[in-house]
């Protein structure tokens, strides 16, 4: 797919308050996993950037603040390249992550010995 066009896109994600994830992270102060929002974010990628997630590797990420139970979640997500979509994952104005995906072929390619 060619993502030529750098377009920001805006993508409420639902998590359910009963996630089973909540349950066994953190009892007593129940907070999404960082694996679980990662692959919310790719999923919605794959959904509306129309890309094979088997050829993009998540080059950077950064988790700032803890999604808690019935937090509201929001993810921005723009491509300035064709081989790079950066995203921000917030919550009302709190930032919960951001970071970046490139292209498989591009990320390896940068790594001195082919691999990330």
């Amino acid at each position: 797919m060619s993502m030529s066009a750098h377009r920001i896109m805006h993508t409420a994600i639902e998590v359910s308050v009963d996630h089973p994830s909540f349950a066994g992270h953190f009892p007593r102060f129940p907070v999404l996993p960082g694996a679980v929002l990662l692959d919310e974010v790719l999923q919605v990628f794959q959904r509306e950037r129309g890309i094979d997630l088997t050829r993009w590797d998540i080059t950077a990420v950064k988790f700032l603040d803890a999604l808690r139970p019935g937090d509201a979640l929001l993810l921005e997500h723009e491509a300035p390249k064709s081989n790079l979509i950066r995203f921000t994952l917030r919550s009302a104005e709190r930032i919960i992550a951001s970071g970046s995906v490139s292209s498989a072929t591009q990320s390896r390619a940068a790594a001195p010995d082919g691999r990330s």
